[in-house]
């Protein structure tokens, strides 16, 4: 069977790197941020119902870090023009 010069296993690029959709590190930014997001919400209802202000503030606080972090993964991949995270 002769061998094709031009073959190259998929998702690779002719130079052999390979094509990912998404990077690895923002990949985990984004799943790792949906899971404390959740738990932040979590935490900031418990607060609201307990009466705890500076629990519900700091869940807050929490959750709107949180979501800086992965608006910031998303547009890093989409100005790479490398695909939708996760």
């Amino acid at each position: 069977m002769a061998r094709n010069e031009d073959y190259r296993p998929p998702g690779r690029t002719p130079e052999g790197k390979p094509e990912a959709a998404a990077t690895p590190r923002d990949v985990v930014h984004v799943r790792v941020g949906s899971f404390v997001l959740i738990f932040a919400v979590v935490i900031g209802v418990i607060g609201l119902f307990v009466g705890a202000p500076v629990l519900t503030i700091a869940a807050g606080v929490v959750i709107v870090v949180t979501v800086v972090d992965m608006v910031l993964a998303v547009r890093g991949q989409r100005e790479r023009g490398s695909g939708e995270a996760g």
